[in-house]
């Protein structure tokens, strides 16, 4: 029988009663954020100091519940750098942005985030239970000045009763479960009742964070709105605790799918057995690994990157060595908007118009014989192709596939390659002048 995942609980909260500790109101009360509250639970490092004592530092606050996770006497502990900010933070480096996925592009009305064809992302709060150094939000996320109102709200709903195409809603922030539990199952309640609306998804990190407040209530409400989908946020095993299994089973039990998205940090889980420890351990409390993100170009996070390649290996050292239900995508979302790009080891090595040939894991390389007869797909008799709802222009790469299109072109392509000068013909369409010169002006020989 495997060991069991452990329960720890930071000395100077020992006295604290199990009533007041499983409550996850208490947790949030009674959250850490300054160098006197930490000096309580661990010994800060200069550098950790440095920036706790700087002005305009990204916000800091940890619950009792997740702080106690770290060893105190391991300055470089996995949990306690997604959570106390540090020196480096304060540094910029290359390609440094502050909104590097350009959601605020992409907002046709404030906090939705409208980047895909079928699918949105609704930001409901900016407030969270702790607040990650990395986060891709920073720029809003923890400040309360920014938190949406009910005019936004509002909006935000009357945009997807008017919009038919968007079938799917993702809820995140912030986190989602920070909300006022009336305030959350009355958001639910209005994605209800829009009929195009088939799933909705949650993004959180509280269970993570603070476990507790996975209570059953919370689990009975949730279940009154599948199909529901729920993704976690877990970057290390250490954080997997008896508390997180407990809630995992419970919302598991209450009908919700669990995935795992994780962040690909230096120094926290760079490393392909703290992966593969991860996964498994995600597997065995149901939850199954989903994404593993590069870290974003996000200001604050330099000192977090690795390079793409790091995640490649980690990728190709969990194919064919773990379950496939536990390798996750790797992704990189990419800056300027142009969203989430999977990234893998080559397992094709080579093609011809007869066969593919393959490598695995191992290395062993093989061939599979391509058909020499096939009856192609017929978009024309097919009822799912002739009802498509894919947005006008957004149907990508698989236009190209299905005859949609011939091409995709840059913006400014056709002008940038215009070397006729159409765009400077005269009135006379028999005369023609080079590019770059116009009317009036003379022509060098």
């Amino acid at each position: 029988m495997s060991t069991p995942f452990i329960s720890k609980r930071a000395a100077l909260y020992a006295d604290v009663p199990d009533d007041k500790w499983n409550d996850w109101r208490w947790q949030l009360s009674h959250r850490l954020n300054t160098v006197e509250e930490f000096d309580k639970v661990l010994p800060l490092t200069d550098s950790e100091k440095k920036a706790l004592n700087t002005t305009g530092l990204f916000r800091v606050d940890i619950t009792p519940y997740f702080i106690s996770l770290i060893d105190p006497d391991d300055p470089d502990d996995p949990v306690r750098k997604q959570v106390i900010p540090v020196a480096e933070e304060l540094q910029s480096f290359t390609a440094m942005m502050e909104d590097s996925l350009a959601e605020d592009r992409h907002s046709p009305v404030p906090g939705l985030v409208h980047r895909y064809p079928d699918r949105v992302l609704m930001l409901v709060t900016t407030q969270c239970a702790s607040y990650c150094r990395y986060c891709t939000r920073s720029r809003i996320v923890g400040d309360p000045g920014q938190t949406f109102n009910r005019q936004e709200f509002e909006l935000q709903i009357e945009y997807l009763k008017r919009t038919p195409q968007v079938r799917d809603v993702l809820l995140s922030g912030g986190d989602p479960l920070v909300l006022a539990p009336k305030i959350l199952e009355e958001l639910l309640s209005r994605l209800r009742e829009i009929p195009h609306i088939e799933i909705v998804r949650i993004g959180s990190r509280v269970p993570v964070f603070m476990p507790m407040r996975v209570t059953q209530e919370l689990c009975d409400m949730l279940a009154k709105f599948h199909p529901l989908w729920l993704n976690i946020h877990v970057n290390h095993p250490n954080e997997i605790t008896r508390e997180l299994e407990d809630a995992c089973d419970r919302m598991t039990r209450a009908g919700i799918p669990l995935g795992n998205q994780s962040v690909l940090l230096a120094g926290v889980n760079d490393c392909v057995h703290i992966q593969r420890d991860l996964v498994q351990k995600l597997v065995r409390i149901r939850v199954r690994p989903y994404y593993l993100y590069q870290c974003d170009l996000v200001e604050g996070a330099g000192h977090f990157r690795t390079p793409v390649a790091k995640g490649i290996e980690i990728i190709e050292g969990l194919r064919g060595h773990t379950s496939g239900y536990a390798v996750p995508q790797f992704i990189v979302d990419a800056p300027g908007g142009g969203g989430k790009i999977p990234v893998m080891p080559n397992y094709q090595v080579s093609a011809s118009d007869h066969k593919i040939i393959l490598r695995n894991y191992e290395g062993y390389i093989t061939t599979y014989e391509e058909p020499t007869e096939y009856q192609a797909h017929d978009p024309a008799t097919c009822k799912y192709c002739q009802n498509k709802r894919l947005e006008p222009g957004q149907s990508g790469i698989t236009g190209l596939l299905d005859g949609e299109q011939m091409f995709i072109k840059p913006e400014g392509f056709d002008e940038l390659h215009d070397r006729g000068g159409i765009q400077h013909r005269l009135k006379d369409p028999s005369k023609w002048v080079p590019l770059g010169i116009g009317p009036g002006e003379s022509n060098p020989k």
